[in-house]
């Protein structure tokens, strides 16, 4: 059985996808079939530039950043918590 590999568009393809239907007057199917995708993907990648242009989603940098962030404060509490410990302990041991 072969695993079935899902093909990656590049940005550019997507945002001129979505242009044929918003700035072109292209229909959703005539546009897909043109470019030889599904009417989804252009349904999902148009809903997606539309949700960018509202500022609710994360552009890549801002994704990235985010992830470091997580991944900082996640260590950051770790370390906290060992102090925590170790305070704990040295203290015992001083009485």
């Amino acid at each position: 059985m072969t695993k079935r590999k899902n093909k990656t568009y590049t940005t550019e393809f997507k945002q001129e996808a979505v242009a044929l239907v918003t700035e072109q007057g292209y229909s959703v199917s005539e546009a897909a079939a043109s470019l030889g995708i599904t009417t989804k993907l252009i349904y999902n990648w148009k809903a997606k530039f539309e949700e960018q242009q509202a500022g609710s989603l994360l552009n890549e940098d801002e994704r990235a950043e985010l992830k470091r962030l997580r991944k900082e404060n996640k260590d950051l509490k770790m370390e906290k918590e060992i102090l925590k410990k170790a305070s704990a302990f040295f203290a015992r041991e001083m009485k």
